[in-house]
């Protein structure tokens, strides 16, 4: 199912990534797919990375983090996975009944990607400005999610229609490339910018550390959401601050799957008999507000709205009855009905 048909059913697509939260343990890495899966989430996400073909030693590490790896290319490298191994974990997530998603950060990790098969590809914001990625996704014909954390709004513009003249599908993702991202730099306000800019699904790539933010753009009507997940915050890698543990994931998508119902019209603004009861009990009818002789003429300021609203007349009568003739004594807080009148 494409995210266009995500959004005509009113569903939120939601991704967990995994990314570099495995810091090369397979061990780790297959049991973060149980886990997110278990969470309830729609699509898990890798990022391939293929050291000789993306990187180089000049590549500077974006944090200083690890006292493993003498240089970000030593990274990459020891992040690696072989063909088999994505193959492998592929069919772990079909076997958990979620998606296997990928950010490809090269022709030669989109080759490898294909050689599995995928359903769409994910684009990250340091490659949106990249037509040499850009038209080896384009050349495979599928859905392509576009990160813009690093995109300058013509870039955006740019590759959106770089997309579309090659006919495929796309949908954009708002990113602010920060980790963690304070609240002020989220920008859920270009949520409905993005959907009127571009008329495609749109969605949030968050990277704020918190359920909040997500939860924010579903209720804005986001098709996509995705966060980093981790076991716990404190583990080691780039991204673990910014991450959603998977407990949070849960609430994450309970909270999600709420809003979507909620984001409906809800009930009509009608009379039916499903609020009968509860008309009646919340309902008013008119009463004095304080003893009154037969023959008194009754004013407003002695008229109060008094549960049920069967009690006596209802209070749409109350233009009628004011300046009428009281044909017997009330008590305070007597209901006035039809027979009280002269």
């Amino acid at each position: 199912m494409n995210l266009a048909e995500y959004e005509s059913l009113g569903r939120t697509f939601i991704i967990a990534e995994i990314a570099q939260a495995h810091d090369g343990s397979l061990g780790i890495l297959h049991s973060m797919v149980d886990a997110a899966a278990g969470a309830g989430v729609d699509a898990v996400k890798f990022q391939v990375h293929i050291a000789e073909a993306e990187s180089s030693a000049l590549e500077p590490f974006r944090v200083r983090f690890s006292p493993v790896d003498a240089t970000r290319f030593d990274y990459w490298k020891r992040m690696e996975l072989s063909l088999e191994q994505w193959a492998d974990l592929k069919r772990r997530c079909e076997a958990a009944g979620v998606e296997f998603l990928a950010t490809p950060f090269s022709n030669a990790a989109v080759d490898l990607l294909e050689s599995i098969g995928v359903q769409r590809y994910k684009v990250g914001s340091g490659d949106l400005a990249n037509p040499v990625l850009l038209e080896r996704l384009a050349r495979t014909g599928k859905e392509v999610i576009l990160s813009t954390g690093l995109g300058a709004l013509e870039e955006i513009d740019a590759a959106v229609a770089f997309m579309r003249e090659r006919k495929v599908p796309v949908a954009v993702l708002q990113c602010t490339t920060k980790y963690p991202t304070a609240p002020v730099d989220i920008g859920l306000a270009w949520l409905s910018r993005l959907r009127q800019r571009y008329g495609c699904p749109v969605g949030l790539s968050d990277h704020s550390g918190t359920i909040y933010a997500p939860l924010g753009a579903a209720a804005l009507g986001a098709v996509v959401l995705e966060a980093h997940i981790t076991f716990d915050r404190r583990m080691f890698g780039p991204d673990a601050k910014a991450s959603l543990t998977v407990d949070e994931f849960a609430e994450l998508v309970k909270g999600t799957r709420f809003l979507e119902a909620a984001r409906g019209g809800g009930p009509d603004k009608v009379i039916d008999e499903s609020k009968g009861e509860l008309r009646r009990m919340f309902g008013k009818a008119l009463a004095v507000n304080r003893d009154m002789q037969a023959g008194e003429i009754l004013r407003f300021e002695d008229l109060e709205g008094k549960k049920p609203t069967d009690g006596g007349l209802p209070v749409a009568k109350m233009a009628e009855v004011i300046g009428s003739k009281l044909g017997r004594a009330k008590k305070r807080w007597d209901f006035l009905t039809p027979d009280d009148l002269a």
